[in-house]
């Protein structure tokens, strides 16, 4: 069990929490809220121990073991499954079944495996990483945003792997959905304080209102009284009769507990200005093709429509093509095939990561909103930026200077500014908080224009979007229904399957029958078993020398240690023959 006590933590005149209180016990997945900026990374960094606290007691039990996330990327070695492996425990070096079922989970194929770690985009670095996490065997596991890494399929193997991980779990997430349906309990920072209850976010949130709405009210019925005490305080002090009285209504006034006004929470306010359409169909996509220079093509042959008020949601497995489609139909990449219409009163709003690097360094946010349009007020262009939670002298730092989460709010800023009538937001939920992310959603439906949207986020899929284009193994096609409808008449399953295939059959098209499939496993298996037997029998003389050598000097700790670990090692090698009997 962690405990924390009377825990305070300031930056300089700013305070993000004090005397905050509370326990992870055994078995505890908690699901840690707050909007940004009140906390949610710092209080992470104080239990791993890398950030200190101000007062109070944090208390982490003898050999208890943390894991987290690690956004920094350092690779050693020269294979995905070298450097996965270099987390186990000496005991288990050479196991690298426990890696590879991480691994396969995660989205990587057998031959990814053996492919340099560094040749991956960062989002797959990223799940090195996470693997890396999962094999050190953690008492208690701590993810700040691992959605934002995830495509939907490997976020559905994530969800199921917390659920039965068997351990405790803090994650913080925007992704609201996942979370609820991880967590046992939600914890939340909220005014400096921290408040864990049992249950999802929406009963945590639940009860925040409640509170507020409590202490307003007790507020607003204590000041009323006290303006009743001080009228007559006022028209009695001063007379004879009822001077005493007065004075001690007084004594009574100032002896009360006040209760402070809340301040007022900081939202983003999402507002998408609409340029209307005259057409029905605002842009027509006919046998559109593309791939980068000698590389197979991502996509071949697709062609959809986007009404005026469609909503369409991009989905598929990370790498396969979702932004790129998005870029082409930018026209920030050139198709290789096809053709795309567009209607002459087209107005597009992209959000994209190439966008966001395309912002200037030396701007300041508020250049950037005028560079979007030159003829607004100065007050409309700090109202802007105050939307985006930009207010004040914050208006005026320069882009260089800002994290990755407001960069991204700068661009949804610019797309705020001017009249839109089709939207293309690739991944626009990263880097938001719930609160964020559900004002956007709402902005989302309420919007008159055409939707088209990356997002593995399900809860926004199934809110807001009405059709599918879906990448799969053999590129991309469109789908008229929403994402429940997918799920029900097509599913992810299948697709899993294909990529389970591909870990032991990485030339289907050798292969004419099904049978000759299974063969191939088999014989794959077979080699695979045998390998591992050899690996073993290698370290069981290692073992024995161990043994043997502690014998000489005495050490019966050791000795039983190492004897343990040999009868260990003795029925795996058992168990692989057993298989490989089966097998042949």
């Amino acid at each position: 069990m962690i405990q924390v006590v009377n825990l305070s933590k300031s930056y300089a005149d700013r305070t993000l929490f004090e005397d905050v209180t509370f326990s992870i016990n055994s078995g505890e997945r908690i699901g840690l809220v707050g909007r940004n900026g009140t906390g949610k990374s710092t209080l992470f960094k104080i239990m791993l121990g890398e950030e200190s606290y101000d007062s109070g007691d944090y208390k982490v039990p003898k050999s208890y073991r943390l894991g987290t996330l690690r956004q920094h990327i350092s690779f050693s070695k020269t294979t995905v499954i070298e450097e996965c492996m270099t987390a186990l425990d000496e005991d288990y070096r050479y196991e690298e079944y426990r890696a590879e079922k991480f691994l396969f989970g995660l989205g990587f194929s057998k031959a990814d495996l053996q492919k340099d770690p560094h040749s991956f985009s960062g989002g797959y670095q990223i799940r090195i990483n996470l693997v890396k996490t999962l094999l050190t065997e953690p008492n208690c596991l701590l993810l700040d945003e691992p959605t934002n890494y995830l495509d939907i399929v490997s976020l559905r193997w994530l969800r199921s792997f917390l659920t039965s991980f068997d351990g405790e779990v803090v994650i913080v997430t925007h992704d609201r959905e996942f979370m609820d349906s991880v967590v046992t309990h939600t914890m939340g920072i909220n005014r400096r304080n921290v408040k864990k209850i049992k249950g999802p976010t929406s009963k945590y949130y639940g009860q925040i209102q409640e509170e507020e709405r409590i202490h307003e009210q007790t507020r607003a019925n204590q000041e009323k009284k006290i303006q009743q005490m001080m009228d007559y305080v006022d028209k009695f002090r001063a007379k004879a009769r009822g001077a005493s009285q007065a004075q001690s209504k007084l004594k009574m006034i100032e002896k009360m507990e006040r209760y402070d006004a809340l301040e007022s929470s900081k939202d983003l306010s999402f507002d998408f200005a609409h340029k209307e359409c005259p057409a029905k169909v605002i842009m027509d996509v006919k046998g559109v093709s593309f791939g980068f220079p000698k590389k197979e093509e991502l996509f071949s042959n697709l062609s959809f429509t986007i009404g005026k008020s469609d909503r369409i949601g991009i989905i598929g497995k990370n790498g396969k093509g979702k932004s790129t489609l998005m870029n082409v139909l930018a026209d920030v990449h050139q198709k290789t095939a096809g053709e795309v219409w567009e209607h002459p009163s087209l107005v597009l709003g992209h959000f994209g990561q190439t966008n966001v690097q395309r912002l200037h360094p030396d701007n300041t946010i508020i250049q950037e909103i005028y560079e979007e349009d030159e003829t607004l007020s100065t007050t409309k262009v700090r109202g802007i930026c105050g939307t985006m939670l930009f207010t004040g002298d914050d208006a005026e730092k320069k882009i260089k200077v800002l994290s990755g989460g407001e960069k991204a709010r700068v661009l949804l800023g610019k797309i705020l500014t001017r009249k839109t009538n089709l939207l293309f937001l690739d991944e626009p939920t990263n880097h938001l908080d719930i609160e964020s992310v559900e004002s956007l959603m709402q902005a989302c439906e309420t919007y008159d224009g055409g939707l088209l949207v990356v997002t593995h986020n399900e809860e926004f899929l199934r809110r807001c979007v009405n059709k599918l284009i879906i990448f799969r193994k053999e590129g991309a096609e469109y789908f008229d229904g929403s994402y429940d409808e997918f799920l029900e008449k097509v599913g992810w399953e299948s697709e899993e399957e294909k990529e389970e295939d591909e870990f032991f059959v990485e030339d289907k098209s050798s292969h004419k029958t099904q049978k000759s499939q299974n063969d191939q496993k088999i014989a794959i298996e077979i080699e695979e078993a045998e390998k591992q037997i050899e690996t073993l029998e290698d370290y069981v003389k290692v073992v024995e020398g161990e043994i043997e050598e502690a014998s000489l000097k005495g050490n019966t700790s050791v000795i039983e240690e190492k004897s343990k670990l040999l009868g260990e090692i003795n029925q795996k090698i058992e168990d692989l023959f057993t298989r490989l009997s089966e097998l042949h």
